[in-house]
């Protein structure tokens, strides 16, 4: 069982449906989510060189989003700026079936 999960997408059904199916598995002990990738970095930007701040061990994470979308929050996850946190292992869950997508996030180490 994993400490805490962050889903990170726009769709609120798909959000409760990460939190039911997690829950209802027993996967993690907590959920969290974010509505695009600026919440979810702004979630660890809030938590980053702080002590007793649980960081995810999991992000679930879109990639079609408004105001920051998936592979924006990859980018920026993947600067130096995030280095002590961007170890989180990424599982991308789009509806895309571009061959182009998955070849692409191949160049993201934590996806």
């Amino acid at each position: 069982m994993l400490d805490l999960i962050l889903c990170v997408d726009d769709d609120p059904i798909t959000l409760m449906l990460c939190k039911k199916v997690i829950t209802k598995a027993s996967f993690s002990d907590a959920i969290i989510t974010a509505k695009n990738g600026e919440e979810a970095l702004q979630y660890f930007n809030s938590i980053i060189n702080k002590e007793g701040n649980k960081l995810p061990n999991l992000i679930f994470l879109d990639l079609n989003m408004p105001v920051m979308d998936g592979w924006e929050f990859l980018d920026n996850f993947s600067t130096n700026k995030y280095s002590e946190v961007n170890k989180t292992k990424i599982v991308v869950l789009s509806s895309t079936i571009d061959p182009e997508d998955l070849q692409k996030s191949k160049k993201y180490p934590m996806v």
